[in-house]
């Protein structure tokens, strides 16, 4: 629901690319979105945001983020223009509350050789904290 009025815009898919090219899901004709802003998508029930680069920045309740969860009543800032989240979490298959690790954003969630594929997550989480990898 845009902020400081306008006509609600429904999020109809699971994966949403949000920018102002014409070929973008959802279309924000106004010079300081980017041509490809951010992605919408849907997992385990909960809507996630992430930034695809743009130059004005994505922000949710008034932070900027790279990725991250949107949580029902939720500010969500595209360059300057805002939009309150709203959706139920049970109607998008959401079963319970997120487990607490998707709260982390994007990259900075996983090592950095997960992050490269070069190890598993199960592999990281079996290693101690502190120990670097043999090469």
């Amino acid at each position: 629901m845009p902020l400081g009025g306008g006509d609600p815009i429904p999020l109809l898919k699971t994966a949403l690319v949000v920018g102002r090219r014409e070929s973008t899901d959802i279309v924000l004709r106004f010079p300081n979105v980017s041509g490809q802003h951010c992605e919408l998508t849907v997992v385990a029930g909960y809507w996630f945001v992430k930034d695809l680069g743009s130059s004005n920045g994505t922000k949710v309740n008034g932070s900027r983020v790279t990725e991250q969860r949107l949580e029902p009543g939720d500010t969500l800032s595209i360059a300057k223009h805002e939009f309150e989240i709203i959706y139920e979490p049970g109607r998008l298959g959401a079963m319970a509350a997120p487990p607490e690790e998707s709260q982390k954003a994007g990259v900075f969630g996983r090592s950095l050789l997960e992050t490269a594929g070069l190890e598993s997550r199960r592999a990281a989480e079996r290693r101690p904290s502190g120990d670097r990898p043999r090469r």
